[in-house]
């Protein structure tokens, strides 16, 4: 790689391959998110939802509301695109966009386990529960999180001139 991203590859070129990529990033993850979210707002829609315990609805309440948060983080890249488009701000833009996208995918996670833990809950209370759970937040941290960032902090400083930001 030179200095300036993939060998020929002008800066105009290296800032829309960014961008493509983290679109359809976001495309994959917005898809996730959204199906969570339809099922959240089906389920107080069903027979059996009146049965659960106060505390596993103020936990729905607590998913809906982090699943709605990561819709907004996002899909939010895509409403700065379209208000900056043509006015020469995508280095800026995939700055912010980058951020938005990590929160969100903070957000999708607490909205998984959140969801997992309501259902788990419903199933099986107690211990499976919060076993299942605490197991998937590992699993989530670990391959969303911990894993990338002791890649980042291994490899060699960026070259603050490349977009692979």
């Amino acid at each position: 790689m030179t200095a300036s991203g993939r060998p020929g590859e002008t800066s105009a070129e290296r800032y829309d391959r960014n961008l493509m990529d983290l679109l359809q990033e976001l495309r994959v993850a917005t898809l996730g998110v959204q199906v969570l979210f339809g099922f959240l707002l089906a389920l107080p829609f069903t027979t059996r939802f009146g049965t659960l315990h106060p505390w596993q609805r103020w936990l729905y309440i607590g998913v809906i509301m982090v699943s709605s948060i990561s819709i907004a983080l996002l899909v939010a890249p895509v409403a700065y695109h379209r208000v900056l488009f043509r006015r020469h701000q995508i280095d800026y833009l995939l700055k912010v966009a980058n951020k938005l996208a990590i929160w969100g995918l903070v957000a999708v996670g607490l909205a998984v386990c959140g969801a997992v833990l309501l259902v788990t809950s419903y199933v099986e209370a107690g211990i499976p529960a919060g076993v299942m759970v605490g197991a998937l937040v590992v699993l989530i941290g670990s391959l969303w999180f911990v894993l990338p960032l002791a890649r980042r902090l291994k490899a060699p400083p960026p070259d603050e001139t490349a977009a692979d930001r």
